[in-house]
């Protein structure tokens, strides 16, 4: 369902020739560089080899990734606002803090530079964001399982990476809104920064765990929050005690999963993320349209829904969500 633009497009459907024309010299590769929030993690390695296919696999187009040395937004618009300057044909981005990038991403389009977005519902400037899933329903279901484990009951807290960071915050408040369906559990010190980094994270578990001598449960939402609060809870020796649920990977949550320190995670495949992104970057350059019911040729995007986001562009959300715990994890090499 990739289609050429004919000029009539319903609501729910992006055109690139709603927006101003990328030039781009004739017989020069299309370069598409996606901006992610940090380099060197597990998760960003995993979208960069996404990333990396698509441009091995795609003639005509020079992919690449890059990203700051910390979870730093003014790094990262840094970064955005040097390949504006070098006039590159397509950015995909992971915004750290969507509202601070909306001017310099505003005079990208203006450019001509096409713009696509992930992890941010509320880009003003983008021509598409694109979501795995709905964020409010991803944060309700790992709430729910976190429930499940406490029976229902007791103190619980909830981490994010940054309070600046759309997805995070909506996957804590759709777990806050989940959980007011079971009156015995309480919610205290809701939305503790971790900046996407395990080192603080486990200290912010260790000081929940000290204030809190009772809790129950956390909600992580950074891929490395569960790794600072399995660590964490390890340490004070409370598997089994301590319920722990959020967003992580795999490979480096594996030896909590193994120990009872966390009981299950969810993701996506940040690789078919990369690929997603640049994907819609390639149609936006080549003039096509993402309709709703679209297919991506990605797994998880084989039927997008798309509305329209709080700006000129497109939500394309896709169904990409997995969870696993310690029966299942196994099967995910990554």
């Amino acid at each position: 369902m990739l289609k050429k633009t004919t000029g009539i497009a319903c609501a729910a459907a992006l055109t690139a020739a709603a927006f101003a024309p990328a030039l781009h010299a004739q017989g020069k590769p299309q370069d598409i560089v996606t901006v992610v929030k940090i380099t060197g993690i597990s998760w960003f390695n995993r979208m960069e080899a996404g990333v990396k296919e698509f441009g091995a696999n795609t003639p005509g187009v020079a992919a690449r990734q890059i990203g700051p040395a910390q979870a730093d937004a003014a790094q990262q618009q840094r970064l955005v606002e040097d390949l504006v300057a070098r006039k590159v044909d397509a950015i995909a981005l992971v915004p750290i803090d969507p509202p601070t990038l909306e001017p310099v991403l505003k005079r990208a389009m203006a450019r001509g530079i096409k713009i696509v977005t992930h992890e941010a519902d509320n880009q003003k400037s983008t021509m598409a964001d694109i979501e795995a899933f709905d964020n409010t329903a991803y944060g309700a279901r790992l709430n729910e399982r976190l429930a499940a484990c406490m029976g229902q009951q007791g103190k619980w807290t909830s981490l994010v990476g940054s309070l600046g960071s759309q997805s995070h915050v909506q996957w804590a408040d759709g777990g806050a809104e989940n959980a007011k369906k079971y009156p015995r559990m309480q919610l205290v010190d809701a939305k503790n920064e971790s900046l996407n980094d395990a080192e603080k994270a486990y200290g912010k578990a260790k000081e929940m765990l000290r204030k809190h001598p009772d809790l129950k449960g956390f909600q992580g939402s950074s891929s490395l929050d569960v790794l600072g609060i399995g660590r964490a809870v390890e340490e004070a020796g409370l598997q089994g005690k301590i319920c722990v649920y959020g967003t992580g990977l795999p490979s480096e949550a594996a030896k909590f999963l193994e120990s009872g320190a966390v009981g299950g995670i969810a993701f996506w495949d940040p690789k078919d993320a990369g690929l997603a992104m640049n994907k819609a970057a390639k149609m936006l350059l080549d003039g096509k349209t993402i309709a709703d019911g679209a297919d991506l040729g990605v797994p998880g995007y084989n039927k997008v829904s798309v509305r329209k986001g709080p700006g000129a562009g497109v939500v394309v959300t896709g169904q990409a969500w997995i969870e696993v715990d310690k029966k299942n994890y196994k099967q995910y090499a990554f």
